[in-house]
């Protein structure tokens, strides 16, 4: 198995990840009832964040924070959804990749997650 080498694929991980995330009962309506997600717009703006964390390119210009506290003030995110999150997010990246950029993406998502959990908390 090959390593997210570049955003062509990470723009396939986030696809199959976002594809595992909407058919989840436990997490699916946090992102079409209360996110109203457009997905076709929203995941060339994922895939430029992850593009920023992991190759350190891309033109992710956006407060990733500010969207998640302005998303928990409509629906408080808990632990629950950020494990459901980090599980989908594990599985589809190691159903798919493998290597170095692989292990960094998942310990980024990780440490994201926390450090997100940890602001919520209490709001």
């Amino acid at each position: 198995m090959k390593d997210i080498e570049n955003r062509k694929d990470l723009e396939l991980f986030l696809s199959e990840f976002y594809n595992k995330l909407l058919v989840d009962d436990t997490i699916r309506y946090i992102f079409t009832d209360v996110a109203m997600i457009d997905l076709e717009h929203h995941l060339p703006i994922l895939a430029d964040f992850w593009e920023l964390s992991i190759f350190h390119t891309g033109g992710y210009r956006n407060n990733t924070m500010q969207v998640h506290l302005d998303l928990n003030k409509k629906e408080k995110m808990t632990k629950d959804h950020f494990d459901i999150w980090i599980k989908h997010f594990n599985t589809t990246a190691d159903a798919l990749f493998a290597g170095t950029n692989t292990e960094k993406l998942k310990t980024r998502a990780l440490s994201i997650a926390t450090v997100m959990q940890i602001k919520l908390e209490g709001r």
